[in-house]
């Protein structure tokens, strides 16, 4: 008689919390900050008009994509995104100076000035890509995972997606081949309650993070305004994925203080709204308030010396991405095909 395969035990892989060292707090404080701030300077630079195109910010949603790098392993993981996706870079350690520069459309940019907001990777930092096609990160990320499996690399493909991105009939099929050949792939949704001015509510029927189980992949809903429930969820499912489970779907309860777009006034939602999640579950203030009263931590000699830091950071940030020289007028003409030269 054949053996009935016995399902992992979620819990007995990893149950727990990870306890943060004063250190770790200070640089969840530290590359939230960094988010935070680096997004305020560049809703600023588009209203200059110093940034064209279409700019999605991440504000308030911080503690997702800075829980999830702090567990993962950034020598082997490979990340992708949806466009919403200048954190993604930061949290992947690509410099904020690059990321600006691109967004002003100059040639220091990571993408040469071409992509802007939504169009640049890194390959050295394995970012590869914010994506503006809603769901093709879900593709993508699958074909990564597929490599990491095939190369025997011991990675995890790290895929961002969104509520609104969730329903595209593309991500169900790479659910499908996922399941089917045990993909090392995390789908990380991040459920920040609109797809663009449409609530959840309205677009989505049950509950995101479910839609894996009738592939066989397990799920969970996280409250991703909590970093410590954000790193303790992406560790136990990095570490079933690792196992060689297969994949796994963590649904990040999440939200975002602005509009879809820098070009969208929200007029969708209530100020009440949105000043109830600023005031009550705001991920940063949630570690500083921790920082201070349960570590026994010092606004003055702890928080604002890293405040100082991410200050002048985001000046020299503003500076490099005004300076920086645009592209010259033959750069429309590269990066249009590969040849195999290239890549031999």
């Amino acid at each position: 008689m054949a053996q009935t395969k016995r399902k992992p035990d979620l819990h007995a892989i990893s149950n727990s919390k990870p306890t943060p060292s004063k250190d770790d707090l200070k640089k969840f404080y530290r590359d939230m900050l960094l988010i935070r701030r680096f997004e305020e300077k560049a809703a600023q630079l588009y209203g200059m008009g110093l940034i064209g195109g279409f700019c999605h910010l991440y504000i308030g949603q911080e503690a997702v994509v800075t829980g999830i790098t702090s567990v993962q392993d950034t020598e082997r993981d490979s990340v992708v995104t949806t466009y919403r996706d200048h954190a993604h870079m930061l949290a992947c350690d690509m410099d904020p100076r690059m990321v600006m520069a691109e967004l002003t459309g100059r040639i220091d940019g990571y993408s040469r000035g071409k992509g802007g907001s939504m169009h640049m990777f890194s390959k050295e930092k394995r970012f590869f890509g914010g994506h503006g096609i809603v769901g093709a990160c879900a593709s993508i990320g699958t074909g990564l995972g597929f490599a990491h499996k095939y190369k025997e690399d011991g990675g995890v493909a790290i895929v961002y997606n969104g509520d609104g991105g969730a329903n595209q009939g593309q991500v169900y099929e790479c659910y499908n081949m996922a399941a089917l050949w045990k993909l090392p792939i995390l789908y990380v949704i991040e459920n920040n309650k609109y797809a663009m001015g449409t609530s959840t509510t309205r677009h989505a029927a049950g509950e995101l993070y479910k839609r894996g189980e009738g592939f066989g992949i397990p799920g969970e809903q996280v409250d991703g305004q909590d970093i410590f429930e954000v790193q303790r969820a992406a560790k136990q499912a990095l570490d079933y994925i690792r196992e060689g489970n297969g994949p796994y779907i963590l649904e990040m309860m999440t939200y975002r203080y602005r509009g879809h777009s820098m070009s969208d006034p929200a007029k969708y939602r209530t100020k009440e709204e949105v000043s109830s999640w600023k005031d009550e579950r705001d991920p940063i203030d949630k570690v500083k308030r921790y920082m201070l009263e349960e570590e026994g931590m010092s606004e003055d000699r702890d928080l604002k010396l890293i405040e100082k830091e991410i200050k002048q950071i985001i000046k020299e940030t503003e500076e490099f991405a005004q300076t920086s020289p645009f592209p010259d007028e033959s750069e429309l003409w590269t990066d249009v095909l590969v040849s195999a030269e290239d890549q031999a």
